[in-house]
């Protein structure tokens, strides 16, 4: 028994009485407002077929990998992926994780060394934070996609500085400045780290081939989990820092690789991807849609996420019930996940959702408010 159990279950008891304890729970039936399947990938019953003819006739893909990529867990597969997702994206390699939290703690734990900085945009993911403890870098905050708060810190630091922002944050739904960020890493010679997560697929293969910022970029992380309907992530980078990587990052190096079924679903969702425009649109006609309802949000006008400030974590809960009552699955972000006073509504639209839903849903908002 552990000694300490006791304040285990104190620290439980108070997030039980303010209303933020998490839970397991499947997941309930609803209208989803609430998951990151932008596209409706992870629900399209053509893409499933595509995936079960591949297991049909490969059967093999279904079989564990046996070991850490280093031992006996690398294939032809995920080497062909590797080298597929590269070309598609502009880089000279790609290396596979099995999810995106990964991905950024071999980054952020293996690049940087003890006299390098680590300056992150203050609403970057938790898994850079996660990878940033693991180094032994400097670690600094930058205000949320404010430039010169941004440059006022990087032109006092000494040594080499890396720059961590996401293209498209997860819960503000706005853009990073992307191009003058990158401009301002390659005048302070400070290498720019960028997470695709939430832009690839709801805008093709993310913001930094919109700008063609690929030589401005050290490395990019694009996950599968969101709008691809799949999972894993790649880290793009060039050839010497997938080495590095495959030496020196412990997330790595001391993993089972996933089986080769992830990394085909991975090539097979890209596949589909290339064929299949309409989903997208249909997401930024429902944006559109949504946005048309006037609510006020600190969101992006073409984001697929749109947040709704609640700030009060009671008042937040009650309107998360309120729409659950209708049949709505909504996600509620509660502090200290986010400041105090900034709790909010994170709202997820996707290409399956209707005008009626968006409509109603809206409506329940705006009365609620």
């Amino acid at each position: 028994m552990l000694n300490n159990v006791s304040l285990f279950q104190e620290s439980l008891d108070k997030r039980k009485e303010e209303g933020t304890l998490r839970r397991l729970k499947l997941q309930p039936d609803g209208i989803d407002f609430y998951s990151n399947d932008y596209l409706g990938f992870a629900k399209s019953k053509d893409l499933q077929q595509l995936l079960l003819q591949k297991v049909t006739d490969h059967p093999q893909l279904l079989s564990g990998s046996t070991g850490s990529r280093l031992i006996s867990g690398n294939s032809d597969v995920a080497v062909y992926v590797e080298k597929d997702i590269a070309k598609k994206h502009q880089f000279e390699s790609a290396l596979l994780f099995p999810s995106g939290y990964n991905a950024n703690l071999a980054l952020f734990s293996t690049l940087p060394n003890r006299h390098d900085t680590v300056m992150v945009d203050e609403q970057i993911h938790r898994s850079v934070h996660d990878g940033c403890k693991l180094s032994n870098a400097k670690k600094l905050k930058f205000k949320h996609n404010d430039i010169e708060d941004l440059e006022n810190i990087l032109k006092r630091q000494k040594g080499h500085c890396y720059i961590a922002i996401e293209s498209l944050y997860s819960m503000e739904g706005d853009f990073a400045p992307l191009q003058e960020i990158a401009s301002i890493a390659s005048t302070y010679k400070a290498s720019l780290i960028v997470d695709e997560a939430h832009a690839f697929g709801v805008f093709g293969y993310g913001l930094i081939e919109k700008y063609q910022l690929h030589d401005q970029v050290s490395a990019a992380v694009i996950t599968y989990g969101k709008a691809l309907g799949s999972h894993g992530a790649a880290i793009l980078c060039n050839e010497t820092v997938k080495s590095y990587l495959v030496n020196f990052a412990s997330p790595f190096i001391y993993t089972t690789s996933a089986q080769d079924f992830q990394w085909m679903s991975i090539k097979t969702g890209y596949e589909f991807l290339d064929q299949n425009h309409e989903p997208a649109e249909k997401l930024q006609n429902n944006i559109k849609v949504f946005r048309s309802r006037k609510l006020q949000s600190p969101s992006a006008e073409t984001s697929p996420v749109q947040a709704i400030v609640i700030p009060d974590n009671q008042r937040l809960k009650e309107l998360q019930d309120i729409l659950s009552e209708e049949g709505f699955l909504t996600y509620a972000i509660y502090s200290p996940t986010v400041k105090e006073g900034s709790e909010r509504l994170r709202i997820c639209l996707h290409s399956f959702n209707t005008e009626e839903e968006i409509v109603k849903l809206t409506g329940i908002i705006k009365e609620f408010i």
